[in-house]
């Protein structure tokens, strides 16, 4: 396809067989417009009809029993000296079987025997007893 120009000279008055595009170009232009303007505006939104949420009700704290492993390997529950390894067990029993477990916080005296601590946290884990915290530990540091 080539393009036509017209020499200066002679035969100037000669028709040009080319077709002028500038008009098809506007009404392409004009109608592109029309197309934008009546097409509706989209929402990108998705309506969801979500449950109201309900704050959920604060729970009681949880029942917290201290005890204590002396020097000696004594134990204390609460700052109550229990007699005997079957003493423990028996207010650990008691503790399971409550509605809510009560958070056990076991601190050791520096001076006691490791084997007496982990005899203690044994027998917590060993009746079901999971909240269990070590307090105190900044002792050893």
């Amino acid at each position: 396809m080539g393009m036509h120009v017209a020499d200066g000279g002679s035969g100037g008055d000669e028709p040009l067989a080319d077709i002028n595009t500038t008009p098809l170009i506007d009404v392409m232009l004009v109608l592109l417009i029309m197309l934008i303007i009546t097409i509706p505006i989209q929402l990108h939104s998705v309506d969801l009809n979500l449950p109201k949420a309900q704050p959920a009700k604060p729970e009681a704290p949880p029942e917290v029993v201290t005890v204590d492993i002396g020097a000696t390997g004594q134990v204390l529950w609460n700052g109550e000296l229990l007699a005997d390894a079957p003493a423990l067990d028996v207010r650990l029993k008691a503790a399971a079987a409550e509605s809510v477990a009560p958070e056990f916080h076991l601190r050791a005296n520096g001076h006691a025997h490791y084997r007496a601590v982990a005899s203690v946290m044994a027998a917590i884990q060993r009746k079901g007893l999971r909240k269990v915290g070590l307090v105190g530990n900044e002792q050893f540091q």
